[in-house]
């Protein structure tokens, strides 16, 4: 399927000079998405995954139905303060600035095959977060699933160690 038709193209959002790639026709569209999250599937199973993470807010979006699908528990990556149980916490760096994402400390066991998938894998200071939370709780992260890949931040280069599917690249 071209997935592409279903991205809409967005200048100067969020401001000028940035080309936003909007998914939201693609998940808009249930044949599409579905065949869109039935591919990040297949990578899933070939890796033999124990649970499913997902940074907020898009990566929820992408990962319950993948877990879903799976069989499979889901993992969501909180914004700071956003969790009410014992968590584990990690700051990044961000294009613009810093964040801290958090993840509850029993929701990832020692040994777990982890799958972190998110919408869109730019400059990668969010997956890296991800890859190294998911790390310091025990868990080997055996894939990064994203439905969109903008090939010029070279965002693999931060997770060079992790097995990355993109159903599309811009």
């Amino acid at each position: 399927m071209d997935f592409k038709q279903y991205v809409a193209d967005v200048p100067d959002f969020p401001e000028e000079g940035i080309l936003f790639r909007d998914i939201t026709p693609l998940m808009s569209n249930g044949p599409a998405f579905h065949a869109a999250i039935d591919e990040i599937v297949a990578f899933a199973r070939e890796k033999e995954v124990d649970v499913v993470v997902g940074p907020e807010a898009r990566g929820f979006i992408v990962g319950c139905p993948v877990a879903y699908e799976l069989d499979k528990g889901f993992v969501p990556a909180r914004k700071k303060g956003k969790l009410p149980r014992e968590i584990e916490s990690i700051d990044y760096g961000l294009e613009y600035g810093h964040s801290t994402l958090q993840i509850h400390k029993d929701a990832i066991k020692p040994g777990d095959k982890v799958l972190i998938v998110d919408d869109l894998l730019a400059t990668g200071g969010t997956i890296e977060a991800c890859v190294s939370l998911v790390k310091q709780l025990g868990g080997d992260v055996v894939g990064a699933a994203f439905i969109i890949e903008l090939d010029e931040f070279a965002a693999r280069d931060k997770i060079a160690d992790t097995e990355i599917f993109s159903l599309m690249h811009y």
